[in-house]
């Protein structure tokens, strides 16, 4: 892997590897935390490990070692813009799944959950201050609108968005 600037796929398959090698107690919640550390300072990197970590059966990410926290919080805004984003993408794709009648809706509630999970984690300062955006968004306003029209999400979607962004707060 590039080490300055790892593109999307190399922070994917980087995951890949770490989040396999922790689960099999090859590497320590240290190391990992570590190698996350590094790979999140960019936005690639940042995209790639949570492509792998939100999405794929990763445990990593349900149960949060303290180091892996404190890496995520360092890493500050990339870290929770992201989280916030998946948070809203995948509050939309439980809308689509179900509709579809897809059985992979199951993704999208875990990717949603954890979201979740990291936001209540992370600064709370930060958290509150990009989710309120969001929220605006929401509503018809903001700089988020262009984020929500980009992906074309229908007024059931918004409001499962909506919904998702409170449960941060409870």
């Amino acid at each position: 892997m590039n080490e300055q600037k790892p593109t999307f796929k190399e922070a994917m398959q980087a995951s890949m590897i770490w989040c396999k090698s922790w689960e099999n107690d090859e590497i320590s919640d240290e190391v990992i935390s570590d190698r996350i550390g590094e790979l999140i300072k960019t936005v690639e990197g940042a995209r790639g490990f949570f492509a792998v970590s939100l999405s794929l059966d990763c445990p990593l990410m349900d149960r949060f070692p303290d180091q892996l926290i404190f890496q995520l919080r360092s890493a500050g805004e990339i870290v929770v813009d992201l989280t916030v984003k998946n948070l809203a993408m995948s509050s939309a794709m439980i809308i689509t799944h179900r509709m579809n009648k897809d059985p992979q809706g199951f993704q999208s509630e875990r990717i949603k959950i954890r979201c979740i999970e990291l936001l209540k984690l992370l600064d709370s300062t930060q958290v509150k201050k990009r989710l309120d955006v969001l929220l605006e968004a929401t509503k018809g306003n903001g700089t988020d609108l262009k984020f929500l029209k980009k992906w074309g999400y229908n007024d059931e979607q918004i409001n499962a968005i909506s919904e998702s962004i409170y449960e941060v707060a409870t």
